[in-house]
């Protein structure tokens, strides 16, 4: 590939592989030209468009990603297989705890922590938009996470840095983070290592991650946890489509360092380590008792509308004052009485009447089942989007909005006809 034809922002398809072909029409019928990514099988690259990627209609319906490739490292090289449970410590605003949910699978649980209360809530929205069911945020510091310790066989650890490999697309950093201001930072790094290892089982997997070429933000951390904390670095190669930089220092043979000018990508470091031990299955957790009086029976949702009950069989729904919330089996195990944390929102329930989130894609049948507007015109779908309404087809008062039979979002209905709307 040339340069004149080098991807000028990189994504990440969010759906199941299944689907990736009726995501990419998506676009393709918006007038998007992609070429695939070598470093993952959904990772895509975006060649040209008519406008700004964020404004296309995959990502309006939280089908895409907008990611720097480098930036999927992290959750890719620490390879949580599927039904697995991993620990994101600094996760906002959620571009590796969504890959992550993708990696290990509906059977699968990412606690997501932020500690800001602003970032948490732009880490939440991500995540609704994305329609994953099996994250869970919580709000703590990540050096004093009240978790149970050696318990937690995945663990990403994508700290807070100095941003020094992100200078061509952030130049100020530089004057931002000058080398007399970093020492507070890289001792918050040590602290939250330090919290990671102790969290970590025996026998798993950690991965240190930052978006800097900062030597003392990284192979000198990784050196700091090998020699103090008693972890043992993994060796690391590079993904399809990156060059590194080797030598400078031993660590560096088995971190990966990405020149960032050379992979078309941020300037990024990824190291991998290991605790000793033989890993193992955890006993089951306890689960707080008293959480079963929130509980709301699924057929009880399902009264106004059909959903997809297979998107809920790996947790239950629990209502909170008027809200309900999917909460994971997993989660309810490993945060129930232990920290406060929250579910996805699945919409309200007031007087017995379920009103779901309309962007919740997620929960709707198949077009076959649940009904409502199939379309195949992209000019039709723009129209739905601008807030113009359609005649409502049938006689039903529920149904969806699918794109070639990828579920949209769910269709609000007045009288004879139909829009969509995303509240």
């Amino acid at each position: 590939m040339t340069n004149d034809h080098a991807p000028s922002r990189t994504f990440r398809l969010n759906c199941d592989p299944s689907d990736a072909e009726r995501v990419e029409s998506l676009l393709q019928a918006e007038g998007f030209v992609l070429a695939q990514d070598p470093c993952y099988s959904l990772a895509r690259g975006l060649i040209s468009g008519p406008t700004a990627l964020g404004n296309a209609l995959a990502h309006t319906f939280g089908y895409i990603y907008i990611q720097d490739r480098s930036s999927m490292l992290p959750p890719l090289l620490l390879d949580p297989p599927k039904g697995g449970v991993v620990l994101d410590m600094c996760a906002s605003p959620g571009s590796k705890s969504t890959l992550l949910a993708r990696l290990v699978g509906p059977q699968g649980l990412v606690v997501a922590n932020e500690v800001n209360p602003t970032r948490l809530g732009t880490l939440r929205a991500n995540l609704r938009a994305q329609n994953l069911p099996n994250v869970v945020t919580i709000c703590q510091q990540g050096q004093d996470l009240p978790l149970d310790e050696g318990t937690w066989p995945f663990i990403l650890v994508d700290a807070p840095c100095s941003g020094w490999g992100t200078v061509d697309k952030n130049p100020q950093v530089m004057q931002v983070w000058t080398p007399d201001k970093l020492a507070p930072l890289v001792q918050l790094q040590k602290s939250i290592l330090a919290r990671a290892a102790r969290l970590l089982a025996p026998g798993g997997t950690l991965v240190y991650s930052t978006c800097t070429t900062d030597p003392l933000e990284n192979e000198q951390q990784v050196r700091w946890a090998v020699d103090h904390l008693g972890l043992q670095l993994e060796h690391l190669d590079p993904l399809p489509g990156f060059t590194v930089q080797r030598g400078a220092a031993p660590e560096l043979d088995h971190c990966l360092l990405i020149d960032g000018r050379k992979s078309g990508a941020q300037g990024f470091f990824v190291a991998r380590l290991s605790k000793p031990g033989r890993s193992g299955q955890p006993a089951d957790l306890p689960v707080k008792t008293g959480m079963a009086d929130h509980a709301v029976p699924v057929k009880q949702l399902t009264t106004a509308h059909p959903l997809n009950e297979n998107a809920l069989k790996a947790g239950t729904c629990h209502l909170f004052r008027d809200k309900v919330f999917f909460l994971h089996h997993k989660a309810l195990q490993r945060l129930a009485g232990r920290v406060r944390w929250q579910g996805l929102p699945l919409g309200t329930l007031r007087k017995d009447r379920f009103r779901i989130d309309p962007t919740l894609h997620c929960l709707m049948p198949g077009y076959d089942t649940l009904g409502g507007l199939n379309v195949t015109d992209i000019d039709i779908l723009h129209k739905m989007i601008s807030g113009q309404s359609l005649p409502a087809p049938g006689s039903g008062k529920h149904g969806g909005l699918y794109w070639r039979g990828l579920p949209l979002g769910w269709l609000k209905y007045k009288g004879k006809r139909c829009l969509w709307s995303n509240r």
